[in-house]
C-alpha cells in the first residue's frame, strides 16, 4: 500500500482552510443580510475573492506535492513547503480584508507563487531524472 503522509496532511489542511474561508464569507453574509451574490459589498467581494483565489491555486500545489511524493522524492522538506503554503494562504485570506492587515495579502501572494514555482521546478527535475 502506498502511503502519502505529506499529501494526506496537506489535503486535510486544504479542506479545513477552505471551510474557514467559507465560514468567514458566511459570517459576513449574515451580518450584511446578503443571501446571494455580493450585494455590492466590497468587504464581501474581498472575502469571496480570497476563497476563489485559494481554490484557484491549491489544486496545483496538492497535485505537485502528491506527484513529488509518489516519485519518492519528498521528505521532511516537502512538509515544510506545504506548511509554508498554508500559512501564506491564511495571511492572504486575512489580508484580503484590507486595512492594516493588507500586508498579509502581499505575503500570501508571494508565498503562493514561490511555492508553486519551487514545486514545479522540483517536479520537472524529477521528471527529467535529474533529481
Amino acid at each position: 500500500m502506498i502511503m502519502l503522509p505529506v499529501t494526506l496532511a496537506a489535503a486535510a489542511a486544504a479542506a479545513v482552510l477552505n471551510i474557514w474561508l467559507g465560514i468567514r464569507i458566511g459570517a459576513l453574509r449574515t451580518a450584511l443580510k446578503i443571501s446571494v451574490g455580493d450585494g455590492g459589498s466590497e468587504a464581501l467581494q474581498r472575502r469571496m475573492r480570497a476563497q476563489l483565489n485559494y481554490v484557484e491555486n491549491t489544486g496545483f500545489v496538492l497535485v505537485l506535492i502528491a506527484a513529488i511524493e509518489l516519485a519518492g522524492k519528498g521528505s521532511w522538506w516537502l512538509g515544510l513547503v506545504a506548511l509554508a503554503y498554508f500559512v501564506g494562504r491564511v495571511a492572504h485570506g486575512i489580508g484580503m480584508d484590507g486595512g492594516k492587515a493588507q500586508v498579509g495579502r502581499m505575503i500570501g501572494t508571494i508565498v503562493t507563487m514561490l511555492t508553486q514555482i519551487g514545486l514545479a521546478i522540483v517536479a520537472a527535475l524529477v521528471a527529467a531524472g535529474a533529481m
